[in-house]
């Protein structure tokens, strides 16, 4: 079995056509997906799902934490989850990501963000 189908990603994103376009890009790279609009979501999609490796997700979301918090979240729940965050405003400070959490400023290249995923 190839590394791509070992890994699952979670994509979070609120705005409905930047998640369907980075799920389907990845699903196109070979990668099996499950997708979220919030954190709420994800956070329970995660616990749900214990084969998730990668988590991308967008920073600011509507809902009760965004996806900063969610990250650091997941990174306590499991440590070894590859996190990528992502925002169009701006990149959080380097000591505001979780230990070993990657940031990819929108709009990105899903070309780069599978190339951060296969490089875990």
């Amino acid at each position: 079995m190839s590394v791509r189908r070992q890994t699952l990603i979670l994509v979070v994103e609120d705005e409905a056509l930047v998640r369907q376009c980075a799920v389907a890009q990845l699903e196109d790279a070979g990668f099996a997906v499950i997708e979220a609009a919030d954190a709420e979501e994800a956070l329970r999609s995660f616990k749900d799902h214990a084969a998730v490796t990668t988590v991308f997700t967008d920073i600011n979301m509507p809902g009760e934490f965004d996806g900063l918090s969610l990250a650091h979240q997941i990174s306590q729940l499991r440590p070894g989850v590859q996190l990528i965050l992502t925002s169009g405003r701006g990149a959080p400070l380097e000591r505001e990501l979780p230990v070993g959490g990657k940031f990819l400023l929108k709009p990105y290249d899903c070309n780069h963000l599978t190339a951060l995923i296969k490089a875990a």
